[in-house]
């Protein structure tokens, strides 16, 4: 199964601010979606938080330490939601379930716990700084290769001009 990481990140590798995107991209979330159809993602309970219910069309895994956690029935009517409580445990999940590419989408420490597992990273960088108290991991250059590019501007949807990379370990 490949282990993809889909993440959106400003020029100081800032991901987030008070738990929610710094930044609203249109684009960039319909791009979102249209990756992650029909697959699992898997997310850090702050994330998960952040959203706040299972996401249409996709398996959610929510990693979280605390043994307690659960999930409000209400937000997983579907069943489309599944707690577990390490990254080996949602990798195991995703697999067994016959996925072939599962999307680590956040947050920081989830990213960092799963960069060295990862064969992809399909990565918005979004061409601003902004104030974030949460972090992607540094990208050692000479690990990744850039298969492809898109610039995509500012509009009125999109508050800030992007480029999306598809990045593959070398």
């Amino acid at each position: 199964m490949l282990i993809s990481l889909l993440v959106a990140m400003d020029e100081n590798r800032g991901i987030g601010k008070d738990n929610h995107l710094p930044w609203h991209l249109s684009k960039d979330l319909k791009r979102f979606k249209a990756l992650t159809m029909g697959h699992h993602i898997i997310m850090g309970r702050k994330t998960y938080d952040s959203i706040g219910r299972a996401l249409p069309g996709r398996k959610t895994i929510v990693v979280t330490h605390n043994p307690d956690y659960q999930i409000n029935t209400v937000n997983n009517q579907s069943g489309d939601i599944c707690i577990v409580h390490s990254i080996d445990e949602a990798i195991t999940f995703a697999a067994d379930a016959g996925e072939t590419e599962a999307f680590i989408i956040g947050g920081g420490t989830i990213f960092e716990q799963t960069l060295p597992l990862a064969g992809r990273i399909y990565l918005t960088r979004v061409l601003t700084h902004q104030e974030c108290d949460t972090f992607f991991p540094e990208l050692i250059p000479n690990e990744w290769g850039v298969q492809e590019e898109i610039y995509v501007p500012a509009d009125g949807d999109n508050e800030h001009a992007s480029k999306y990379q598809l990045l593959i370990r070398k």
